[in-house]
């Protein structure tokens, strides 16, 4: 089974890009997420015109939720985009068959 993190970031237009930069930076160069989250094996950053959405991939339902609750997830990469989110995000786990 594999399992899927989408991750939907209200975020205004005119700070998404920065947004975009801040999860680049954190994600993929500083914390590498695939190499340092147990069962990680994609991640996407999709830039809308009406949001920001990250879709990571990981072996199970179990990996996904424990990377919502890691330190990597709660204290770095929500905090940094904390400030240019217009609202909480909108978080949900699928399971794929």
């Amino acid at each position: 089974m594999a399992a899927y993190l989408e991750i939907t970031l209200d975020i205004a237009a005119d700070n998404r890009p920065k947004a975009a930069d801040v999860y680049k930076l954190l994600v993929y160069n500083k914390y590498r997420l695939l190499d340092k989250t147990p069962g990680a094996t994609s991640k996407e950053l999709l830039v809308r015109e009406e949001d920001v959405q990250v879709l990571h991939g990981f072996t199970t339902v179990e990996n996904a939720k424990a990377y919502l609750e890691s330190d990597l997830f709660t204290k770095e990469v929500s905090g940094e985009l904390r400030p240019l989110l217009k609202a909480e995000p909108e978080v949900r786990i699928y399971e794929a068959a």
